[in-house]
């Protein structure tokens, strides 16, 4: 029946009401199975699929507020309880039913996130992510919160049984013991020990394969201890996806500008783009949007420089720049990291971005290791090194002053950043003082990047390329042709 041609008026009441009995049967069915409908947005996909690899347990989606960061979780515990992967699923597998806790910060705020996910609304259970055929049975809290759950039990498609049990962080770390799980969901942060105690039920999982972690949340707490873990200390075993406002294409460009102006101004980057709260303890204050740009060709005539950090156990970082000289804006387009790797690596990669490219390295490029200096390798293996280390034009390397001559460039908009490098971005973020303190950790591309900044009066251009022109001989010498 094609209801965009039909015409109401040529059916009876009776027609009329058993058409209206079949759309909301068609409707019901649509919302007691939104498993079958889910397609995640690309970052929420990139979340899903480090699940499979089996070198990752613990997977962070750190995001905004409102960007379905809770949504996709909840999705994926939905396919982990029924074992409905869709055909596009590359994420985590479980061969069988599984035992799961999904959890949040208390009692109410699990009922209202986790659970609503998971079932729907109170009094609309089965409309959530678990299909509402696939529900066995529902346990209520006896105690406490109205409308909470104690656990769900959910029939797997082998015809086995899964549950899922709803937990709070209030709870205490001992209500936290005893089972052994196949997944964790923690929405929102959870504290510390509460986290470890958590991770610990998942050790022995899946038959002794061991079980994953998965956490949502939006990073209002500032650099805590779980933030660090992910971000700074990146434990093995972890992985990040980060998802800003732009990432959340239900948002129109018009309402992400009006709700980025209706959060407070010292939680912006928290809410809208799922960065640490870091307050005055960023190296850089400034809005991302005053100095991301898109990308866009650099023009010929644009001298550019790269700048170095060497590393082995921390990378080893580039950073390119570009100079427009009559704004005095310099464009970053371009940067890498990458440790535990030689000299001849470092200086193919820079090579194969134009090796004409100036190269600005830190002091450090002159101490020796084994008998050898880092720049020395860089310039044997072909990397165009300047021959002075970085400095300001004054001879100084201070890296206060040159920090601050960076952040002045990017509060009189003569500093800009191609949106794209993610790198980049990450570490832009992260940048932080303590006790006034310029912290040196994830700093490569930072380093890197100030180097650069610091030798930019020895940018280049690029020599013109020469039109080939083949030679000859006058036929007729007195006329020359």
């Amino acid at each position: 029946m094609d209801l965009a041609t039909l015409d109401l008026s040529t059916l009876t009441v009776a027609e009329k009401q058993e058409l209206l009995d079949l759309l909301e049967l068609k409707q019901q069915r649509k919302d007691q199975n939104k498993l079958a409908d889910y397609a995640p947005y690309p970052k929420q996909m990139e979340f899903h699929a480090a699940g499979a690899d089996p070198n990752v347990i613990d997977r962070l989606l750190m995001a905004g507020n409102q960007l379905g960061k809770t949504h996709s979780a909840g999705f994926e515990t939905a396919m982990h309880l029924t074992g409905d992967y869709p055909d596009w699923w590359t994420g985590k597998r479980f061969d069988g039913p599984t035992l799961g806790w999904a959890a949040g910060v208390t009692g109410e705020s699990t009922r209202d996130n986790p659970q609503r996910i998971l079932l729907g609304q109170p009094g609309e259970w089965g409309t959530g992510s678990i299909p509402a055929d696939r529900i066995i049975g529902i346990t209520r809290k006896a105690h406490g919160v109205p409308d909470s759950v104690d656990s769900i039990k959910v029939r797997h498609k082998t015809g086995g049984t899964s549950i899922v049990w709803m937990k709070a962080y209030e709870q205490g770390r001992e209500k936290w013991q005893g089972v052994t799980l196949h997944f964790l969901w923690c929405d929102e942060e959870p504290p510390e020990d509460i986290y470890a105690e958590g991770k610990t039920r998942t050790q022995a999982g899946d038959e002794g394969r061991g079980g994953i972690t998965y956490i949502t949340f939006t990073p209002l707490l500032g650099m805590s201890s779980v933030v660090r873990r992910f971000l700074l200390d990146k434990i093995p075993g972890t992985h990040v996806t980060n998802m800003t406002i732009d990432d959340a294409l239900h948002y129109t460009e018009t309402q992400r500008a009006q709700i980025i102006a209706g959060y407070l101004p010292h939680e912006r980057e928290a809410r809208a783009r799922g960065i640490p709260t870091m307050g005055s303890g960023r190296v850089y204050p400034v809005p991302e949007d005053t100095i991301k740009v898109a990308p866009f060709a650099i023009p010929h005539h644009w001298p550019r420089i790269v700048g170095v950090d060497f590393g082995w156990d921390h990378p080893a970082a580039g950073a390119w720049l570009a100079w427009d000289r009559e704004t005095d804006t310099i464009y970053v387009y371009d940067c890498y990291r990458q440790k535990e790797q030689t000299s001849i690596y470092h200086a193919a990669i820079l090579k194969s971005r134009g090796a004409w490219i100036p190269v600005a390295w830190p002091v450090d490029g002159l101490q020796t290791r084994d008998g050898k200096q880092a720049k020395v390798l860089y310039q044997r293996a072909g990397a165009n090194m300047l021959e002075k280390h970085a400095q300001d034009k004054n001879g100084g390397a201070s890296l206060e002053a040159t920090t601050l001559d960076m952040l002045e460039r990017m509060q009189t908009g003569r500093f800009k950043v191609f949106a794209h490098l993610s790198d980049w971005w990450e570490e832009f973020r992260l940048y932080h003082r303590k006790d006034g303190v310029i912290q040196d950790i994830n700093d490569d591309i930072m380093s890197a990047t100030r180097y650069g900044t610091m030798m930019i009066r020895y940018a280049e251009t690029a020599a013109p390329k020469r039109e080939y022109i083949a030679s000859f001989d006058a036929l007729d010498s007195e006329a020359g042709y």
